[in-house]
């Protein structure tokens, strides 16, 4: 198994310190989530149907009608490799390990950004995290699709995890799902604070999602997840306030932290990365004051997601401060 943020209650009872007292920056995920609404009691009581409504709103906020509805975009992680014969795949390196892992019984090849351009020629698959995780690395447009041409023009296929790019949606590559040798995969985890919810989208060629859903089976997303997801996915107002207020804490945890001397580094709207060699130490001491950051030993660095409140923030600050 993978380790991964969110491992609370471990933390709680390796510090010692009770569950309620901690600040978790340790995942990525939307710290202000959005406000589930009240379910209509059929949704526990039937069974999921794929006429209720949320393929329509996915494909009206994502902009693609040629998606799959997953049980989180993890489901899709770990499927996808099974629907391709075993060939050359190329990943970032780091990027998110479920990645690499999902893809072990292929050729893989997990290299720094500047290596990726004159690796994907030898390629069938392109695997990428877009904006990554968890070092915020992000390529431009063009050159994904470049790569994509390539790759497709071959019978191969680029493959980019857009999870953590509802707040900048402009650079997604889902318009143009259903073109041969793209996969999308979008998740609503991480923006919309709504990872228990465990919902994703594959956005891909017809006779690959039929493929992919032959896998996973009937009712892969249960009733009352695809009802929030839905309402969700529609709420254009609370998503512009989100976007403006997810940008604007990042660029404020940047700032806290490049004060603080953990300058350099890069991150997104949901989190901010570090590298440094103390990241041992300080993933230590911070949390024996109650504050949960995600620690990475290659390279040496910290993750740290957004405070929820300005209590988190003042906690944050006063920690860094007895570094």
């Amino acid at each position: 198994m993978l380790e991964h943020g969110g491992r609370l209650r471990s933390a709680a009872q390796r510090y010692g310190i009770p569950l309620g007292e901690w600040v978790d920056l340790s995942t990525g995920i939307n710290p202000q989530a959005y406000p589930v609404p009240a379910l209509a009691p059929e949704v526990w009581h039937r069974l999921p149907e794929d006429d209720d409504g949320l393929e329509a709103a996915a494909a009206a906020y994502y902009g693609s009608p040629e998606l799959l509805p997953v049980a989180g975009s993890q489901a899709a992680i770990q499927t996808l490799p099974a629907c391709f014969p075993p060939g050359r795949v190329i990943t970032l390196a780091p990027t998110y390990a479920e990645h690499p892992h999902a893809w072990r019984g292929h050729a893989l090849q997990a290299l720094p950004a500047e290596r990726i351009d004159a690796a994907v020629r030898h390629a069938d698959t392109l695997l990428l995290v877009q904006p990554n995780n968890p070092d915020g690395q992000h390529f431009t447009r063009q050159q994904l699709l470049a790569w994509q041409e390539d790759l497709a023009g071959r019978g191969g296929r680029l493959i980019v995890d857009e999870a953590f790019l509802d707040a900048d949606p402009a650079d997604s590559l889902v318009p143009l799902a259903g073109r041969p040798g793209l996969v999308v995969l979008r998740s609503v985890g991480k923006f919309f604070g709504l990872a228990g919810a465990r919902v994703g989208f594959v956005f891909a060629e017809a006779a690959l999602r039929a493929q992919l859903a032959s896998r996973l089976g009937p009712w892969a997303v249960s009733g009352p997840a695809r009802a929030v997801t839905a309402a969700a996915l529609a709420d254009r107002a609370w998503q512009h306030a989100a976007r403006e207020r997810l940008v604007a804490d990042s660029r404020r945890l940047a700032a806290l932290l490049d004060r603080s001397g953990l300058s350099g580094g890069a991150g997104t709207a949901l989190f901010q990365w570090r590298p440094t060699l103390r990241a041992v130490d300080i993933h230590a001491r911070l949390a024996e004051q109650g504050i949960l950051t995600r620690l990475f030993e290659t390279p040496s660095s910290l993750r740290f997601g957004l405070p929820g409140n300005e209590t988190e923030w003042s906690r944050l600050a006063a920690a860094l401060g007895r570094l």
